[in-house]
């Protein structure tokens, strides 16, 4: 197993086919998707079809993937993913961070220990200079997350969403961090 990011309690590494039984339980679970989907489940063919492809992706200006599965340092068990992606495959200038914990890793640092380990290796590593991540501007849980990770609000925002999900009529929030803003804080 390659191994791209150890933090005192996790492991990330790059995502896998193999992951698709773990990823389809995440997916599955309502209250994991409550603010992405309104709960509803995902298909198996959608995971294969669309899902994966990308969860699975290499991008060129870091040479590896986006998107990290995480595991329990102690357990190996899977805890879910994080995303640490750019948004143009050919700069590492601008990534966007995410995360999706299942519920039992919820409530115990694993999700801001992770973003805050791979901002630490985005602006010591791999050139980024802003990292930049959103949510529902009612999801109070990944907006803390956000914050103890570094990054700062930024905006809110108005998302065009197929399908309106409960909360979302209050908009989309877009939180930051800056390399220059990093910088200052260590």
């Amino acid at each position: 197993m390659h191994v791209f990011l150890e933090t005192e309690r996790l492991v990330l590494r790059p995502l896998t086919e193999a992951d698709a039984y773990h990823l389809f339980a995440l997916d599955n679970d309502p209250d994991v998707m409550r603010f992405l989907t309104g709960g509803k489940p995902t298909s198996r063919e959608t995971l294969h079809a669309r899902i994966l492809p990308r969860l699975l992706h290499d991008h060129p200006c870091f040479g590896t993937r986006g998107y990290w599965a995480a595991e329990e340092k102690a357990t190996g068990t899977f805890l879910g993913w994080f995303e640490f992606r750019p948004l143009d495959d050919h700069s590492p200038a601008v990534v966007e961070l995410g995360y999706r914990l299942n519920k039992a890793a919820w409530g115990k640092g694993y999700a801001s220990e992770g973003a805050r380990a791979l901002i630490d290796k985005g602006f010591t590593d791999l050139g980024v200079e802003r990292v930049t991540a959103d949510t529902m501007a009612v999801n109070t849980r990944s907006r803390r997350v956000m914050e103890k990770a570094g990054l700062s609000f930024l905006r809110n925002f108005t998302g065009d969403w197929p399908d309106a999900i409960e909360g979302s009529e209050h908009g989309e929030v877009e939180y930051e961090l800056t390399r220059a803003a990093w910088e200052q804080r260590r």
